[in-house]
């Protein structure tokens, strides 16, 4: 399938204007979130579509039982559902492809990368009463459930499956080559979610400098999120200048280097003189 294109401005507008408001709610909507990330992505994405993709979560979470009970008990019905019946798991093509980080797309699809499976996990998981959350071990995104005492985790891209003994330990291992630490099996906040989300996206459209659209808007869209890097400031400024916007990305420059002059005088010397550098591209 082609890479989607994002929708026409007026469209971009308004989906980032949600994108902003519901990030800064009281309790966040996760699935939401994930939703107006896929419609800035996929401009074939309309409210219909919206509503489409909540309304299969919730007809998903309604296949569930009805509390099958403990930590385990959750985990392993999400793994028959979701995993068994349902097809949804991840393979080693699934990080060559946009689709698999935009949410509805791994809906259709039921493939897509680690954390957007354990999205999926993790809504319908909810909306049916499981005590469940994302687990953002290094490189390899899982859900858990029940409290730290109790825990279990699964791992949506193998399909559901529960992790036993060393397996979490053996993933970070893989992934990092680090030992696993016990904060990193902490419940994930659902904004620290999606901004991984985005630094996927930003991944991908890095390795593809064609498709320097994708990096803008979702760098635009983590600078939406309440708390986020001051670099990517910076980031955004290159890609301006990438893309032949001279004046607004020196403008972005000179406003970074204001902000890191405060730390790093000699570092902001160099960011002013990139933009000097861009506006000289106008001559």
């Amino acid at each position: 399938m082609r890479s989607p294109n994002p929708p026409p401005p007026e469209r971009s507008a308004e989906l980032r204007r949600r994108f902003a408001e519901e990030a800064r709610a009281e309790r966040p909507d996760l699935s939401l979130l994930c939703l107006l990330v896929a419609a800035q992505a996929d401009g074939e994405l309309d409210e219909a579509g919206l509503d489409a993709a909540q309304m299969e979560l919730d007809e998903l979470a309604g296949r569930l039982p009805f509390r099958p009970g403990g930590p385990m008990s959750w985990a392993t019905a999400l793994h028959h559902l979701l995993g068994a019946r349902e097809g949804y798991r991840g393979s080693p093509a699934d990080y060559q492809r946009l689709e698999s980080s935009l949410l509805h797309q791994v809906l259709r699809r039921r493939r897509g990368l680690p954390i957007l499976l354990s999205v999926v996990w993790m809504e319908v998981a909810r909306r049916a009463g499981a005590p469940v959350y994302g687990v953002a071990l290094p490189g390899h995104f899982v859900v858990g459930f029940g409290p730290q005492e109790q825990q279990v985790l699964a791992d949506p891209f193998d399909g559901g499956r529960v992790l036993g003994g060393g397996d979490a330990e053996l993933l970070v291992a893989g992934a990092t080559g680090a030992a696993l630490h016990p904060s990193m099996l902490t419940p994930a906040d659902p904004l620290d979610v999606v901004l991984r989300i985005l630094n996927n996206i930003r991944a991908w459209a890095a390795a593809r400098p064609e498709r320097s659209d994708v990096a803008l808007w979702a760098v635009e869209l983590s600078l939406l999120l309440p708390a986020h890097p001051a670099r990517l400031r910076y980031e955004r400024a290159q890609l301006l200048v990438q893309r032949g916007e001279f004046i607004a990305g020196a403008t972005e420059l000179e406003a970074y280097a204001e902000v890191v002059a405060a730390v790093d005088e000699p570092a902001a010397q160099r960011v002013r003189r990139q933009a000097h550098s861009a506006r000289a591209m106008l001559n």
